[in-house]
């Protein structure tokens, strides 16, 4: 079974967040693999261990990508790829058409990934690229059986479980639950230094900047408000109620 791996690098979840000129500064900043995507990798690893076959983690990204990538293969996956080239860098429509040149070029029978980036919290990047390569998508899996060419899972939805069956090749996006990925072993880590890590570029990918342009643009960055205090109402419902109305309308200027 050739099993891809999409993986993006985030920052830490303890990181602070600090917007410099309009952007999110990345200066002294951890990175990590998205946690969503940590579950992909955990998942990808035990479909291999039970049917055998490769799996490969793919990025786009600076050099610093590396490292996660790295971490990826000492938890046990066998190749990588990182797609490190300004000129392809850009938005969820970027992203997806890079992956689908990426996909194309070392085939595949299941791609897994997260179900979102926890810094973008977007949650395109599986259906977008599944649409890319004109392949079934099934989202939130916390559950995930492959029987031959049948693949079954069991995603989350809002307050219950809902079983999809479909079959390779397929995409699917692992939620919190799925699984519970491993630590890399020393022995894996000592073992990904020597693992295959490809580097592409656009012209590795028959790919132009013009046709993957990005479709969005961020145009500025901020922190949200700070809380102010709340306010606590007096008297009896009545006049509760009458002061919230006025509130609402002289101050709050919602009504």
């Amino acid at each position: 079974m050739n099993i891809l791996v999409v993986l993006k690098s985030t920052f830490d979840t303890e990181e602070k967040i600090v917007i410099q000129n309009g952007g999110i500064s990345e200066d002294g900043v951890k990175f990590i693999i998205n946690p969503y995507d940590e579950y992909a990798v955990e998942e990808a690893i035990k479909l291999k261990e039970e049917h055998g076959g490769e799996v490969t983690v793919i990025s786009v990204g600076p050099d610093r990508v590396q490292t996660e990538l790295r971490t990826a293969l000492a938890m046990g996956a066998d190749k990588a790829v990182l797609v490190d080239d300004e000129s392809l860098f850009g938005d969820e429509y970027t992203t997806a058409k890079v992956l689908a040149a990426v996909a194309r070029k070392l085939g595949f029978d299941i791609i897994l990934g997260g179900q979102m980036a926890v810094d973008s919290g977007a949650g395109q990047g599986g259906p977008r690229l599944a649409e890319e390569l004109g392949i079934n998508h099934i989202s939130t899996a916390v559950k995930l059986t492959v029987d031959g060419s049948t693949v079954t899972v069991e995603r989350d939805i809002e307050g219950d479980l809902e079983v999809v069956e479909a079959t390779l090749p397929v995409l699917i996006t692992a939620q919190q639950g799925l699984n519970e990925p491993r630590y890399p072993s020393l022995p894996g880590i000592m073992k990904a230094k020597k693992k295959p890590l490809d580097i592409l570029s656009a012209d590795d990918l028959g790919l132009s900047a013009d046709e993957v342009k990005a479709k969005t643009t961020v145009v500025d960055t901020y922190l949200p408000p700070k809380k102010q205090a709340g306010r606590i109402l007096s008297g009896d419902i009545p006049a509760q109620a009458a002061e919230l109305v006025q509130l609402l309308r002289s101050e709050a200027k919602v009504i």
